[in-house]
């Protein structure tokens, strides 16, 4: 009988039965667990691998600031199609300012984009000793029309796009004004970027570059050699002979 019920048990679950009066081990029958030995991904000891040295990022020298994203639908055939479009602006905060546009399906392509055409269209911005403009400078680009101002002491009086490229510029003490009704964000960044590649040098209120300090190359001493103490010989005594007469 105990046979029998054995094999029947063997034919239902596939595992061979236990025999009566064998002990029962803890968790023998459990079926392996699929995601594998724990101590695979920690290591035999259980302990976690160490990980991989990784080169540290460089850092960019611009940094970047996002004016605007819009989402533009396009009506297609087959229904509509999504696309990003992207104004940002970078600069270095010592007189080197950009602005770009870039349009992708995606929002990290369109930055990306956005990103290289900036640096493509970087320009360098005469500052002053003061953080500000050399004069007094007027644009139009489209629709937008920017005036500024130098205000030294006063700091950064603008808004809008044309504030944000100021402050990547360097530039802190400038009154900004947009004249038009105008609130494009792009329009203003161009026009204020046309504005401030119209600026002149002015030669006594410009902003000096540190000087780069050169050591000097390390010279060898040359030990003199002793000079040989020359004897001065007293002239020779004339003497005077008085004829006879």
């Amino acid at each position: 009988m105990n046979e029998t019920t054995n094999t029947q048990a063997e034919v239902k679950t596939g595992a061979p039965a236990r025999a009566a009066g064998a002990p029962v081990r803890q968790g023998s029958d459990r079926p392996p667990h699929r995601g594998g030995d724990r101590r695979d991904a920690q290591g035999r000891d259980g302990r976690r691998r160490p990980r991989r040295d990784r080169a540290p990022r460089q850092r960019s020298e611009f940094e970047n600031k996002i004016l605007g994203i819009r989402r533009v639908t396009r009506v297609v055939a087959g229904g509509r199609r999504f696309s990003f479009s992207v104004t940002i602006v970078i600069g270095n905060g010592k007189g080197k300012v950009g602005v770009g546009l870039g349009k992708a399906s995606d929002t990290a392509l369109a930055i990306e984009k956005a990103t290289n055409d900036a640096k493509r269209n970087l320009i360098t911005v005469p500052i002053t000793e003061g953080d500000s403009i050399p004069h007094e400078v007027h644009s139009k680009y489209g629709s937008s029309a920017i005036l500024l101002i130098p205000t030294p002491g006063k700091g950064l009086k603008a808004g809008s796009a044309v504030r944000t490229v100021l402050e990547m510029a360097g530039v802190k003490h400038v009154s900004g004004k947009i004249l038009t009704r105008s609130k494009n964000p792009l329009n203003n960044a161009r026009a204020t970027v046309v504005a401030l590649e119209k600026l002149k040098a002015v030669p006594h209120k410009m902003k000096k570059a540190p000087a780069k300090k050169v050591a000097a190359p390390a010279q060898k001493e040359e030990k003199a050699a002793p000079k040989k103490e020359v004897e001065k010989k007293a002239p020779a005594k004339t003497k005077v002979v008085k004829a006879d007469k």
